[in-house]
């Protein structure tokens, strides 16, 4: 018991000499002071009031520990562009914060505080922070040279960004449309399916006509039609004249080789697989027949822009049977002479010929009066071999 008594005693008797205890005496800091000295300074020398905060450690050992009150230098830069230097005294509310220095938009300070002993902001030499958004900036590839003192932001750096790629964009759209009208405007000075005259005539000799042509093929004995390079030498000398018709692989035209009339059929560029069957058909051993349209030539021509699949044959004037029918009256002789040369084209095409090159049967698959033309002479030859197919052992 006398024990316990004692110790309650003496924690009372610590608190009493805590709440007895004299408070800390205050101490002044001078400073010195320029474009921020108070009304009372003397010769360029402010003084601030130290607060000293004892903790529990310090009672015991002696030891105090500064907590407000400063000297400071601080130096910042002005609108001009000059370096303003500021030394004064931060008073007890807030110095501490104030010595924390926070980054201001749009300006470059730099602060430093001391409290060691008076005057000490006397050797204190703060810095500017480096420069930021200023000398040489590179945007989009463009080097924009900023003027000294002159504050360009994040925004406007953007701004400047998306207007340059705008007018980069724009002048490249104004070409584009620029080479697009150009191009367009030169095709459309050529005709559609125009094909020049050459000069070249190197396997035509001059005064040749296609029936002349056409005889010599027959008497070398191939019976395949014309050589492919005369082939290719008269697609390059055919001149269009006029569309005469159109189907579902392309258009027809008549043309003009030397002054003689020819029938151009014009593929469209998805039909190649047509267009290449149709003249392996007609280019078949043995295959031309006085009822059988008779084929010139065949040939691929690069424009640049397009492809052209041209098949060239004999221009027959009364057009197809379908359409001859319809306009002309008929006697039973003319009606005969009419069925007996389509049978016999179709015969022709039926027949196999056995021999060394011989011929094998071709099925015609889409015949009709459509696909047949009447001659001059009031005979018919069967066209359009597009959907044939050969027999083949």
């Amino acid at each position: 018991m006398p024990l316990r008594s004692s110790g309650k005693l003496s924690m009372e008797t610590r608190k009493d000499d805590e709440s007895t205890a004299p408070a800390p005496p205050q101490k002044k800091l001078s400073c010195q002071c320029h474009h921020h000295c108070p009304e009372d300074s003397v010769n360029s020398t402010c003084r601030v009031i130290i607060e000293h905060q004892e903790s529990q450690k310090a009672r015991y050992t002696a030891e105090r520990t500064c907590t407000d009150g400063y000297c400071f230098t601080i130096i910042e830069e002005d609108e001009s562009g000059g370096h303003l230097v500021t030394k004064g005294c931060l008073g007890l509310e807030g110095s501490d914060f104030q010595c924390r220095d926070t980054p201001i938009p749009h300006q470059r300070r730099s602060i430093e505080c001391c409290t060691g002993q008076d005057y000490c902001n006397k050797h204190l030499h703060p810095t500017l922070p480096p420069l930021k958004n200023r000398g040489i900036s590179r945007v989009l590839n463009v080097y924009i040279v900023n003027a000294p003192g002159a504050d360009f932001t994040e925004g406007n750096i953007h701004h400047k960004a998306l207007l340059i790629s705008v007018t980069v964009c724009s002048i490249l759209l104004v070409l584009i449309i620029i080479f697009c009208y150009f191009r367009y405007k030169r095709q459309e000075t050529r005709h559609h399916y125009s094909i020049g005259l050459e000069q070249d005539e190197t396997f035509i000799p001059p005064g040749e006509s296609l029936k002349d042509l056409i005889e010599q093929s027959q008497s070398s004995g191939s019976g395949s039609g014309l050589p492919l390079l005369v082939q290719r030498t008269i697609a390059k000398q055919i001149q269009m004249v006029k569309q005469i018709g159109k189907g579902r692989y392309g258009e027809v035209w008549m043309g003009k080789w030397r002054g003689e009339k020819v029938a151009v059929k014009v593929f469209f560029t998805t039909e190649e697989a047509s267009w290449f069957r149709e003249t392996e058909i007609y280019q078949t051993v043995l295959m031309r027949h006085e009822n059988i349209l008779g084929f010139i030539a065949a040939d691929i021509k690069g424009t640049g822009s397009w492809t052209q699949l041209y098949l060239i044959t004999d221009y027959h004037e009364n057009g197809s049977l379908y359409d001859y029918l319809k306009s002309t009256t008929l006697d039973t002789k003319a009606m005969l002479k009419l069925a007996y040369s389509s049978v016999s084209g179709l015969c022709h095409l039926h027949t196999e010929i056995f021999s060394t090159q011989g011929k094998p049967a071709i099925a015609h698959r889409d015949l009709k009066s459509k696909n047949i033309l009447v001659k001059k002479n009031g005979t018919c030859c069967i066209a359009d071999l597009g959907l044939a197919v050969k027999f083949i052992r």
